[in-house]
């Protein structure tokens, strides 16, 4: 399908773009598409190295994609097979609406923060005994603090 979107699009890219007759065109937004598995673009990566919190939350992000077969941190975004993780941090357990958690979460009388969120993915099932998330264990904690930083940020911005 990728292939056949761009058999089509890049001919009639180059089409549209000899017909422009403005000497100096205005800028316009740049998007880059790569492949699955492909490392990200060169410019993306220079563009937060100089700023490590921005950093943080792009390896965060990368390290979500695995996370992201479950949980969605859209705002108003249906939840999966995991609750939808928007503005999650701060948050009691068990309050997404419209999800079905297990009784154990139900119970616990956690309330999500970064601290408590890096103990529950670092291994959900020794944290709260009787979860139904049964995949999704980050063993790395750089990793962990990463994807807390990116969930963090996502209801930030």
């Amino acid at each position: 399908m990728l292939k056949l979107i761009r058999a089509v699009a890049l001919p009639s890219l180059f089409a549209l773009t000899a017909c422009g007759t403005d000497p100096a065109p205005e800028p316009v937004e740049q998007i880059i598409v790569r492949e699955p598995g492909a490392a990200p673009a060169a410019t993306a990566a220079a563009s937060v190295a100089n700023d490590p919190a921005a950093t943080l939350i792009a390896e965060g992000k990368a390290a979500f994609a695995n996370c992201a077969a479950c949980h969605t941190v859209e705002k108003g975004a249906a939840s999966g097979a995991g609750p939808n993780l928007f503005g999650i941090v701060g948050t009691k357990a068990g309050q997404v609406a419209g999800f079905s958690y297990s009784d154990a979460l139900k119970a616990s009388g956690i309330t999500w923060t970064a601290s408590e969120l890096n103990g529950y993915i670092a291994n959900p099932a020794t944290k709260l005994p009787g979860t139904t998330m049964i995949a999704g264990a980050i063993a790395e904690p750089a990793k962990r603090q990463a994807v807390i930083a990116y969930i963090e940020s996502v209801a930030a911005n």
